[in-house]
């Protein structure tokens, strides 16, 4: 009883870790969005925070464990792929891609559903099957589950949010204990995959995004324009920034998307250097919590799962800080908690959420012992 009151204490304390950093993570994209007059996204994002902080307390609340057996996932992952189908088939077209379902003022990307159930399969997957990681098939499975929905995703076209599906999946095999031998021939096999999308999966504006990468001075009034203008963006922002609401480069639409897809860029214009430093200095806070976490989990599904969200987090804010740098070609990838959005937004609450939960609700069962629990 004394090593179950323990678990849940810590818990309890990371809980408020787990929901403080990112609400003020949140509330920052929402000063770097802040005009509140109309057509201002401001207030509709207050409400998507208000929800999401909403989700993180009923999940936290409740235990979380069903999530391990095997048909509450198959259930969650078919229901994903099926999600993802409809979107290709009955979804409108938005801004060139079939990324959302639409229900009047609201959207809803199930792609941002889907990165949960993932980490969820992973967890599950590996943590019955950690001794046997040396078994290359389990590798080969493993990476068909996670190339169904990027498939999926690629043929909206979202080529961000496939890079970061398989960037889960690569994050939990190497974490799980990949030989070196097998580590060799994923990165062939990535290698391989990569030309085949090249060739025959990427659109010609896809293209065209990553050959600006390499020089967007070539054609700086097109395809290379609003990687320009964000790295001019962050460049002005210098040490301290021209203050909230001065963003010359976002606030007079020089910077396209600065609310979604380039307010890391928007935010260091308005910031500078030391409000930059203050968002990597949040976000550090809170993957070192999530570290500490997998660390004392109970079982490798906890321990998975908490990397999993790990994973998901840090695939976001660098490759969303590293398009708005100009180190990256543009994929058109939110930044956690601080880009516009509903579904992202209630995505990483709900997934904290669990996270908290798996952690307050722990069972004192040895981690060796995971992978016989909740078989059915």
């Amino acid at each position: 009883m004394t090593e179950l009151r323990a678990r849940a204490f810590l818990g309890l304390q990371g809980s408020w870790t787990l929901v403080a950093i990112p609400i003020a993570l949140s509330l920052l994209g929402v000063l770097t969005m802040h005009t509140f007059g109309e057509g201002s996204l401001a207030p509709r994002q207050l409400l998507w925070i208000l929800l999401g902080t909403i989700s993180f307390i009923v999940c936290a609340s409740i235990d979380m464990h069903f999530l391990r057996r095997t048909t509450v996932i198959i259930v969650g992952y078919l229901g994903t792929l099926a999600l993802l189908v409809m979107l290709l088939l009955v979804a409108p077209e938005i801004s060139g891609a079939k990324s959302w379902f639409s229900f009047g003022a609201f959207s809803f990307q199930p792609a941002d559903a889907a990165k949960i159930v993932f980490i969820a399969l992973m967890a599950k997957y590996f943590s019955r099957r950690h001794m046997e990681i040396g078994h290359v098939f389990h590798i080969i499975l493993s990476g068909i589950y996670a190339a169904l929905p990027m498939l999926l995703i690629l043929l909206q076209p979202d080529l961000g949010t496939a890079v970061i599906m398989g960037t889960i999946w690569f994050g939990v095999v190497l974490v799980s204990g990949i030989s070196k031998k097998h580590l060799a021939i994923v990165f062939v096999l990535g290698a391989v995959v990569a030309a085949g999308l090249w060739s025959f999966g990427l659109h010609d504006y896809q293209r065209t995004r990553i050959v600006s990468f390499l020089n967007p001075a070539a054609d700086i009034r097109g395809s290379g324009y609003n990687a320009y203008q964000a790295v001019v963006a962050v460049g002005s922002g210098e040490l301290f920034g021209k203050g909230i609401g001065y963003g010359t480069q976002s606030k007079l639409r020089f910077l396209p998307e600065y609310e979604t897809d380039f307010i890391f860029a928007a935010f260091a214009e308005e910031w500078g250097f030391v409000g930059i430093l203050l968002v990597l200095i949040l976000f550090g806070l809170l993957l070192l919590q999530l570290l500490l976490i997998a660390r004392r989990a109970a079982t490798n599904f906890d321990a998975l799962f908490t990397i999993g969200v790990v994973i998901l987090l840090t695939a976001h804010l660098f490759i969303h800080a590293g398009i708005n740098l100009g180190l990256l070609p543009v994929t058109g990838t939110t930044i956690p908690f601080m880009s516009y959005g509903g579904s992202h937004i209630l995505m990483e609450f709900t997934a904290l959420g669990i996270v908290a939960s798996l952690s307050r609700h722990a069972r004192s069962v040895p981690r060796d012992r995971a992978g016989q629990e909740y078989e059915g």
